[in-house]
């Protein structure tokens, strides 16, 4: 009876997915984020003198969120509770601050951890009931998020807690993680595996340590190899195409199928366009999240080609937050399609990459004098504002002058597509500033 028991405990161990049973519960385990949690980072330096503030994770899927709010947890010796955004309401919250009351009463020094995973798909009303518990020191809040908290978190609550955003894994620690994995993991420290080629691991993982961790261990048990098991791109693409639908179920491709979806509009593909909007609706998508992306590709791939983009995408995003499902997957429909078939241009978003390239290379350099502000004598005296030439007393409201520091004079940020609308705007360039940008 006695060994029953053990070998089913075996096996159940067995059938923990690899990424969970290695979730390290220490800062000396755990791979990456070391601009927080390396010695002397911030986080770490107020977490060794157990001071733990309320705080939003922010990150991409997979890259050490939750795995962080337990390691903080356990380091301080605080009380945790968890719970999940997309299955939990007001009721769960207020159950989870009464347990936590009880256990402050207990531990009065140590006031209980509360994680809550996906924090922004909670409502303004589930989030307005941790205000008072976060407030009262009740609970610290801990809140993971992949979206922008600012646009996903209520003013009240983000102002009570600080945020730290965790950076994509480099390939190098994702192959500590795999090293990891083939060294330590009970399971698989028993079998001979050589990590032969890794990079479809990287390209379908994404980034997502869970996801690569989670299919090494699948193309390891799919492995008909006697002895030795070699991990190769094919074998990797082989169990990845058979597990696919899986993963769809289990919402594993969110991130594969938004991209997709962007990169269809983005192609003028309307009809594919709709298609991953279908596969997005049909798994549960939240309208927002899609009608947020659409509000960020209107600048980013149309732009000035189409400025007319924007305000429908701004439209889009207004209406699914008034109209909710079902209805909103016509608004959408309507938005992507238009966006679809709208001329591109990425030129708006490549001008603001070079911009902010040239302000990290040259620094803060001096405004010109005459485009200085000049609230007082002192400042007139000085030459503050002095040769500025107000622009609507020219010609086509327009008078030649320079805008920009000494250093970066001449210099062209801004270069206009190839479609009707910044061909026109080209011209009109060219008009003003003659060979000064090379228009």
């Amino acid at each position: 009876m006695i060994n029953f028991a053990k070998n089913h405990l075996k096996k159940m161990a067995s059938l923990i997915p690899l990424a969970e049973r290695l979730r390290p519960t220490n800062f000396d385990n755990y791979i990456g984020q070391k601009h927080l949690i390396g010695e002397g980072a911030v986080l770490r330096k107020l977490i060794d003198k157990g001071l733990v503030p309320s705080m939003i994770l922010w990150g991409t899927p997979g890259i050490g969120k939750t795995t962080l709010a337990n390691i903080i947890a356990h380091t301080t010796d605080r009380p945790f509770f968890t719970l999940s955004a997309i299955n939990s309401g007001v009721k769960d919250v207020r159950e989870v601050i009464d347990k936590a009351k009880k256990q402050q009463f207990f531990n009065a020094d140590r006031n209980p951890i509360l994680f809550i995973d996906e924090i922004h798909r909670f409502s303004k009303s589930q989030q307005d009931s941790l205000l008072g518990a976060v407030e009262q020191g009740i609970v610290t809040l801990i809140g993971a998020t992949t979206e922008n908290p600012s646009f996903e978190v209520i003013s009240a609550l983000l102002s009570r807690c600080q945020v730290y955003i965790l950076e994509p894994l480099t390939k190098d620690e994702l192959l500590d993680l795999i090293h990891s994995a083939l060294k330590n993991d009970k399971e698989l420290s028993k079998k001979t595996v050589e990590l032969k080629e890794y990079q479809t691991l990287m390209q379908l993982s994404g980034g997502d340590a869970r996801k690569l961790l989670n299919l090494l261990e699948l193309t390891i048990n799919h492995s008909d190899d006697a002895g030795k098991i070699e991990i190769t791109n094919d074998k990797v693409i082989a169990v990845a195409q058979q597990t696919i639908a899986r993963y769809d179920k289990d919402g594993e491709q969110h991130y594969d199928i938004i991209s997709a979806f962007i990169k269809s509009i983005r192609g003028s593909d309307p009809n594919a366009a709709v298609y991953w909007l279908a596969r997005m609706i049909e798994g549960g998508e939240d309208a927002k999240f899609i009608a947020r992306r659409l509000l960020i590709l209107a600048s980013e791939d149309i732009g000035n080609a189409n400025p007319t983009a924007i305000v429908i995408a701004n439209n889009c995003f207004q209406a699914v937050n008034v109209i909710g499902w079902p209805e909103s997957r016509i608004i959408l429909s309507q938005a992507v399609t238009y966006l679809a078939c709208s001329a591109k241009s990425n030129a708006a978003y490549m001008a603001i990459n070079k911009a902010q390239a040239e302000v990290k290379q040259s620094g803060n350099l001096g405004v010109p004098l005459a485009l200085r502000n000049a609230p007082t004598k002192l400042m007139k005296e000085i030459g503050y504002g002095k040769a500025y030439k107000y622009s609507h007393d020219g010609a086509g409201n327009f008078v030649p002058q320079e805008f920009m520091p000494e250093e970066v004079a001449n210099t062209k940020f801004y270069d206009m597509g190839d479609n009707a609308r910044e061909r026109e705007l080209r011209e009109r360039m060219k008009r003003f500033w003659n060979d000064k940008y090379g228009y």
